[in-house]
């Protein structure tokens, strides 16, 4: 198994424990997150999700499957560019989240995981996900399930922030969103558990694996034309597409 971090005993005590609490803090903070996430990106969040996904490849009539698609941020803008001739699942194992979740008509929303997705072998053209590779467990299987659902040609794009290589932006970045971000999160939140979930979001980002250990990881799984863009230094685009052949 090869975990995104190494298991963070301020929240959990061992790597078995991961996903269950994970989970649970999902389940208690859903009703909060859109409004955090509308402060903390300080409103350009959809703006941001629809470019990348275009930068990628998805086009209107394509089939997308949005993995841990949480309260449907990015299956929203997926929706937005595929439009009515094309199909977005999303999928996450917070039921809370999906409870939570304000999409589209047409857009459906099924429990499941990164590591076990439900459905079938070369069933998308097109799979997303936004921030949550580093909430998975097992990054090798997940990359295994997306070249087994997309179809021969299909492509990925996985929205990540990556902890950035100096020191002085990196506590600029640790500044805000270990610091700022929870103190707006205990103001703007209903549930008091949401400060504590924006602070577990930074330290997963900053306890998570070199963009070159999920580059390799990518490739180890099948798919050719690997590759990561940055925008603004912190936000990372990884894509790659599955072999015709």
């Amino acid at each position: 198994m090869q975990a995104p971090h190494p298991p963070l005993p301020e929240y959990y005590a061992h790597e078995s424990d991961r996903v269950g609490w994970v989970n649970r803090l999902f389940d208690r903070t859903a009703g909060d997150y859109d409004r955090i996430e509308r402060a903390m990106a300080l409103g350009t969040g959809s703006w941001y999700r629809r470019g990348a996904l275009a930068r990628a490849g998805l086009t209107a009539g394509m089939r997308v499957l949005d993995i841990g698609t949480g309260t449907g941020l990015t299956a929203r803008e997926a929706a937005r560019l595929v439009g009515a001739t094309g199909q977005v699942i999303g999928i996450d194992p917070s039921a809370g989240m999906l409870d939570s979740a304000r999409v589209p008509p047409g857009v459906n929303l099924l429990l499941g995981s990164a590591e076990q997705i439900p459905s079938g072998p070369a069933s998308a053209d097109f799979l997303s996900m936004g921030y949550a590779l580093r909430h998975i467990a097992d990054v090798s299987a997940a990359f295994r399930e997306f070249f087994r659902v997309l179809i021969p040609g299909g492509r990925i794009c996985l929205l990540e922030i990556t902890s950035p290589p100096g020191r002085i932006s990196r506590g600029l970045l640790r500044a805000y969103m270990r610091g700022v971000v929870p103190f707006m999160a205990r103001y703007l939140a209903a549930h008091r558990d949401s400060p504590q979930l924006m602070r577990y979001y930074w330290d997963t980002i900053e306890a998570c694996v070199a963009p070159r250990v999920i580059l390799a990881a990518i490739r180890e799984a099948g798919f050719i034309e690997v590759a990561r863009h940055v925008e603004l230094g912190i936000f990372s685009e990884y894509c790659a597409r599955k072999p015709l052949a």
